[in-house]
């Protein structure tokens, strides 16, 4: 399922969107200023980013444009208030990849995402084989290797190796790793996966082998 970053000030313009999403079998979530907006956006896990241009904190065409800096190419379809048109035009140069001005039809917004999500599916192809330093995975046949030894896993050791080698060398936080890999909100409290990253290590990082997955003390788990 697509996971979207709505950033977006407005309560109703924000629950619409959310809710046209949802019906489209897009999952959001939504913060309501920029400056929060362009911390979320960091994150790994979004296949798009709705953005208000008028936003408290950080107005929309910084954050599209310090994102672009950044080399996160996270398509943006931008928001606007009528009338706005150099604005429009300025978010563009700025790394936007479509707008959309206010007041508009709920469904013509969700159609917008899904053409940016297939635009941005067939210019980024998914990789076939992920590797770091000496660990190889292969997401067609589903099996993961160290140097010359095969590597068991069950299902949910393999989606969570998968997700830490798409970022290889990034801090991904244990909200980042439980929302994408479990699909469920985070809770502060539990220690899933905490176990899941120590089982998966055992057989990642045998004796004699430079350990490949590290803990973040205080962020998170980081691979390489």
């Amino acid at each position: 399922m697509p996971h979207i970053l709505v950033i977006e000030d407005d309560e109703i313009t924000a629950r619409e969107i959310v809710l046209e999403l949802a019906a489209h079998g897009i999952s959001a979530d939504r913060v309501h200023d920029g400056q929060q907006g362009f911390q979320r956006a960091l994150e790994p896990h979004y296949d798009a980013i709705t953005l208000d241009l008028m936003l408290p904190g950080m107005d929309g065409l910084t954050l599209v444009k310090q994102l672009r800096e950044r080399g996160i190419a996270t398509p943006v379809l931008m928001i606007s208030a009528l009338g706005d048109v150099d604005e429009r035009v300025r978010g563009l140069r700025a790394g936007g990849d479509d707008y959309l001005t206010k007041p508009f039809a709920p469904d013509e917004m969700a159609a917008r995402i899904e053409v940016l999500l297939r635009r941005h599916q067939q210019q980024h192809p998914a990789q076939t084989k992920l590797r770091v330093a000496d660990l190889e995975l292969d997401v067609i046949t589903r099996t993961a290797r160290r140097g010359s030894r095969e590597l068991t896993l069950l299902p949910t050791e393999y989606r969570l190796l998968e997700f830490l080698m798409r970022y290889p060398g990034q801090v991904l936080t244990r909200a980042m790793i439980f929302e994408s890999v479990w699909g469920l909100r985070f809770d502060p409290g539990t220690n899933l996966i905490d176990v899941h990253i120590a089982r998966l290590r055992r057989k990642v990082d045998n004796e004699g082998e430079p350990p490949i997955i590290r803990t973040v003390r205080g962020s998170g788990y980081r691979l390489g």
